[in-house]
């Protein structure tokens, strides 16, 4: 395997894994937050705000493992 394939290996799979994590965290916010809404519907503003705030939190980790699977790739 030559370095140019290992680096395109190496970036797949630190995005591929990268991403998983906040993928399943993104989910179970989401889960969570729709079963705190139907318990609770009066408070759907502020468990909505928190919901979005924690997921633009979570997504960013996906970001961040974007930004090294490019660094991978073309440094």
């Amino acid at each position: 395997m030559d370095a140019e394939a290992a680096k395109s290996l190496a970036a797949a799979i630190a995005i591929g894994v990268g991403a998983i994590g906040p993928g399943i965290g993104i989910g179970l916010l989401a889960s969570k937050a729709m079963e705190s809404i139907g318990r609770n519907p009066e408070a759907t503003s502020k468990i909505q705000t928190a919901m979005i705030l924690a997921i633009a939190f979570t997504e960013a980790i996906a970001i961040y493992a974007l930004v090294v699977a490019l660094i991978i790739k073309f440094v």
